[in-house]
């Protein structure tokens, strides 16, 4: 219970740093590409005693920590510009409604047994979800649909590789080491991408953006780390891990949004938040 509820605290972090890096005119690329060095750094420093020598006689792994890194900061950068393009809301609903495709993949691979709880807790955490994300203030502009497309199916399939590969692919590899080299390769690819952005137009690099991505890859770490362990360690179904970690961050993120920004809780966000509260109950009894 311990690592998934840090796991949802983490993610939720994320989202307040990601929020105040305009203030302090933080370049939103840089700090991604820190967080990601930041996160491999820090999970072999605090993990590097796990590490096992069969893991480079059983490479297994490589393929899926290879494709979960490019995921991981391809999803960041298309958020990002969808966010500009699209508008926050239906992009945000975009990345968290892609756990109707991991939760069925979940379902039908593992087998997995639905109860009526279950099922009720489900649908509880998706339309909590969606209340929550929706804004009344106009409608998205939806400039580049694509991009929702693939916030909806790239976050889907990353939860999926990250649940497939711990459940099959770590004989070999602690998933705290797993989720550092995923980090790594995302941050390789971050590294040509802003080196090419230098050459291309001189971009410069401050420090700051380098301190903002040592803040940010802390939590983000952690975030990944502790999923993989309430995976393996709550004793629950994976269908109902991802649901409630979804609807966790949801709700977290609400709340904070209200009591550090001010923002205002209109009557779908607060039928949102009672709903995520009874999706989180039915989901918890269902086991």
């Amino acid at each position: 219970m311990i690592p998934f509820l840090f796991s949802i605290f983490a993610s939720t972090l994320i989202l307040i740093l990601f929020r105040l890096f305009p203030r302090f005119g933080i370049n939103t690329l840089q700090a991604i590409v820190f967080n990601y060095i930041t996160a491999l750094s820090f999970g072999f420093i605090l993990f590097g005693h796990q590490w096992q020598p069969g893991a480079l006689e059983h490479t297994q792994w490589i393929p899926f920590c290879l494709t979960c890194g490019m995921l991981f900061i391809s999803l960041f950068l298309i958020i990002g510009k969808s966010s500009q393009l699209n508008g926050v809301a239906i992009t945000s609903i975009a990345v968290k409604m892609s756990m109707a495709v991991s939760a069925l993949f979940m379902l039908f691979y593992y087998h997995e047994a639905l109860s009526f709880l279950s099922i009720s807790g489900m649908l509880a955490a998706f339309t909590a979800v969606l209340l929550i994300s929706v804004q009344r203030r106009g409608s998205p502009r939806n400039k580049q649909p694509w991009m929702l497309f693939v916030l909806f199916f790239g976050s889907g399939l990353l939860d999926i590789l990250l649940n497939y590969s711990l459940q099959t692919r770590l004989d070999e590899l602690a998933p705290s080491l797993f989720s550092a080299i995923g980090f790594g390769f995302a941050g390789l690819i971050g590294l040509f991408v802003i080196g090419w952005r230098w050459f291309r137009h001189g971009e410069p690099w401050k420090l700051k953006n380098m301190l903002a991505g040592v803040v940010l890859g802390i939590p983000n770490y952690f975030s990944i780390y502790l999923l993989l362990l309430a995976y393996r360690e709550t004793g629950w179904t994976n269908t109902t891990v991802l649901a409630l970690t979804n609807v966790g961050i949801v709700l977290l993120s609400a709340l904070s949004g209200a009591l550090l920004f001010r923002e205002k809780l209109n009557g779908l966000k607060i039928a949102g938040l009672l709903l995520a509260i009874s999706a989180i109950l039915l989901l918890l009894f269902s086991q």
